[in-house]
């Protein structure tokens, strides 16, 4: 299954959000630097999920504010 996920860096509250076109806001207290963000962007969707954090890629995006995220069954 893969999502669409549209990011938020430097924010005060971590937070997943469903937007209305059905993709995800994940706000992150991280900086957009180094891959910090992508790390807590998994961090943050594992636990919404529900699933462990090697169940998680990022597929598309990885240097940008969208991103397409690939969750393994």
């Amino acid at each position: 299954m893969k999502i669409n996920v549209r990011v938020k860096t430097n924010s005060r509250k971590e937070a997943v959000k469903i937007r209305e076109d059905g993709s995800l806001l994940i706000c992150v207290n991280a900086p957009a630097m180094e891959g910090r963000a992508n790390e807590r962007i998994v961090e943050l969707l594992s636990k919404y999920l529900k699933k462990p954090k090697s169940d998680l890629r990022i597929v598309m995006g990885t240097k940008s504010n969208k991103k397409v995220v690939e969750v393994l069954d």
